[in-house]
Parts: C-alpha cells; sequence; structure tokens
C-alpha cells in the first residue's frame, strides 16, 4: 500500500450522481453497460462500466452512485467515457457500485 497526503485525496473529485441511461455496449472488450449520469450542477456524463455480472439495466436506472469526475476523458470502444464510476471489485472483476445510503443531492462531493 502506497500512502499519499491529504493534498493528494482532495484533488480526486468523487461526487454523487444519478444514472439516467443505461444501454448495452457489445462494442466493449470485456461485457459493460454505456451509461449516462446526471451530477447536478456539474452536469451530465457518460461512461460505461464493467458491472453486468451483478447488474440488471433496469435495476441500474435512477440509482444514485459514486464516480470520480475529474479525471481526463478516455475512449473505450466507441465512446468518449467521462467519469469513474466506483465499485468493490471482487473476484472474477464482480463489482458492487458504491453509493450513499439515502437518496441526496446529485453533485455532492465525497469527502
Amino acid at each position: 500500500m502506497q500512502h499519499i497526503s491529504w493534498n493528494d485525496f482532495e484533488k480526486v473529485e468523487m461526487r454523487i450522481g444519478t444514472i439516467i441511461e443505461v444501454n448495452d455496449f457489445p462494442e466493449a472488450r470485456n461485457p459493460a453497460y454505456q451509461m449516462i449520469i446526471d451530477f447536478g450542477e456539474l452536469g451530465i456524463r457518460k461512461t460505461s462500466a464493467q458491472i453486468t455480472k451483478r447488474y440488471q439495466k433496469e435495476g441500474l436506472l435512477q440509482r444514485q452512485i459514486v464516480a470520480v469526475i475529474n479525471f481526463p476523458k478516455k475512449q473505450i470502444a466507441n465512446i468518449m467515457s467521462e467519469c469513474l464510476v466506483l465499485g468493490a471489485v471482487g473476484q472474477e472483476n464482480d463489482i458492487v457500485l458504491l453509493h450513499p445510503g439515502m437518496k441526496v443531492e446529485n453533485g455532492l462531493r465525497i469527502g
């Protein structure tokens, strides 16, 4: 484990967003969904996530999640990913999404 400073941690913009659209992503190398996430005043962003083992598209709609929004954009197959959805990664890439315990305002910072 490598230690980071508090200043390093403060640079990471982890925010709450609500998934407003989910689509299959057959162009991805590994099974994934394309998602559009609403971060309130911070805007709407696109991304993809390899979460098909545990989640169905219908169950993801309107779900709040935690994502990092200040990474540079990254091309993933035919979409430009604009954020990184966070989750606990288990064996064989079985991902459990991080989320607030109750509904909160989109865009709130994790700290």
